[in-house]
């Protein structure tokens, strides 16, 4: 019996791996910065930190702001404000120092004394004495200024006599008398018919202030460009100011018993 034909096989090519599919592109560096960037992912952090920023940096530009406009007012004005200005930043750097060296002074006194008792007695009566003419409870005298406003036109108001108390106090005045009054930290200023009260005193023009300083800084404090006296006088009143060696201080005020306040070391 004879075997069925059978065709020839062909010799088949080895497999071969199939080809890789196409896949995503490989990211480069640039487009991995981009992916990392956007979009953000602002954590809580992160804004706190935003906005403390934005503050800070507000809060300088205001300030930069500020310190523009002073410079600004500053170069405006004229050589004769300018060396008035740096007069009494002086006169009170000069004050300050004293304070200082008076304050050092009493510390070596205390220090070096050979009966500490008795200097801390003195010193204590002394500062008694000087917190006296603060509030306005002993007499006074010493070198200063006497100023007189002259107010026919009825023009002045309290307003105006609390703007020269106010500029005397930062030039240095010690103890300030106005008409008979004695004005002390708690004095207030009221309009009123005719006048003005002082601490429900009514006093009228014309409106004499004695005070109790150094004459060559409170004199200038009042006649600066657009302080008191030049306010006065637009306002048609007529102010004089004059220096003396002795002004008197010698209205005084009753002292006031605190009704909650007591003394710590009791």
């Amino acid at each position: 019996m004879s075997r069925p034909h059978q065709a020839p096989r062909t010799p088949q090519a080895p497999a071969t791996p199939a080809a890789d599919e196409p896949g995503e592109p490989e990211l480069t560096g640039r487009r991995r910065l981009v992916n990392g960037l956007w979009p953000p992912r602002v954590t809580r952090a992160q804004l706190i930190v935003a906005l403390l920023l934005f503050g800070l940096g507000f809060g300088l530009a205001v300030q930069v702001a500020s310190t523009s406009d002073t410079d600004s007012a500053l170069r405006g004005a004229r050589q004769e404000d300018l060396v008035r200005i740096l007069d009494e930043l002086d006169d009170r750097t000069e004050r300050l120092e004293d304070e200082k060296q008076g304050l050092e002074k009493q510390r070596e006194e205390l220090e070096n004394s050979s009966d500490q008792a008795e200097e801390a007695r003195r010193q204590t009566i002394e500062k008694e004495r000087q917190l006296g003419v603060l509030a306005g409870t002993v007499a006074a005298q010493g070198p200063g200024i006497e100023m007189t406003i002259e107010d026919t036109k009825g023009t002045v108001e309290s307003d105006m006599l609390l703007d020269a108390v106010q500029e005397l106090r930062a030039a240095g005045a010690e103890a300030i008398q106005v008409n008979g009054v004695r004005v002390v930290a708690g004095t207030y200023l009221s309009d009123v018919d005719g006048g003005v009260s002082v601490d429900g005193n009514k006093i009228k023009s014309p409106y004499r202030f004695k005070v109790i300083g150094k004459p060559q800084d409170l004199e200038p404090a009042l006649n600066i460009p657009g302080g008191v006296v030049q306010t006065l006088e637009k306002e048609q009143a007529t102010v004089t100011v004059e220096r003396s060696d002795k002004i008197v201080v010698d209205a005084l005020r009753a002292p006031k018993r605190p009704d909650y306040a007591r003394s710590s070391s009791q």
